[in-house]
């Protein structure tokens, strides 16, 4: 079964999240920002191959995140979704470049996150 994180500073979107990518086959873990994300990646010792990642989160937000996270070739597979709330295309634009496959605003639903699963090839 492939290992998925989602990593939101809501404990509920986490929870909505969790069970959208359970319900399509994924073992889901979950952190609430991005410092936690990049030691639970450490503990996971690659078993991580999808992450949903919001933009605004204490000590380590998202876009920061996902740089930091692009700059490890250890990560390099790991398929990365912006899940947030700016909507803006600079923003998507800032995402997408610093190396996020997807991106998705909030307010969201199933299908739209199984559409961009499917965009990616991490679902059939």
């Amino acid at each position: 079964m492939p290992k998925a994180m989602i990593i939101d500073d809501s404990k509920a979107i986490r929870m909505i999240l969790s069970k959208t990518l359970a319900e399509v086959g994924y073992e889901v873990c979950q952190a609430a920002n991005g410092e936690e994300a990049l030691a639970v990646l450490e503990q996971e010792n690659g078993a991580i191959s999808l992450a949903l990642v919001d933009w605004n989160m204490p000590r380590m937000n998202g876009l920061d995140f996902v740089r930091r996270l692009r700059s490890d070739p250890r990560y390099s597979s790991v398929l990365l979704m912006m899940v947030t709330t700016e909507t803006q295309v600079e923003q998507m634009m800032q995402a997408l470049e610093a190396g996020a496959n997807e991106y998705v605003m909030k307010p969201f639903t199933k299908e739209i996150i199984a559409d961009k699963l499917r965009l990616l090839g991490a679902l059939q």
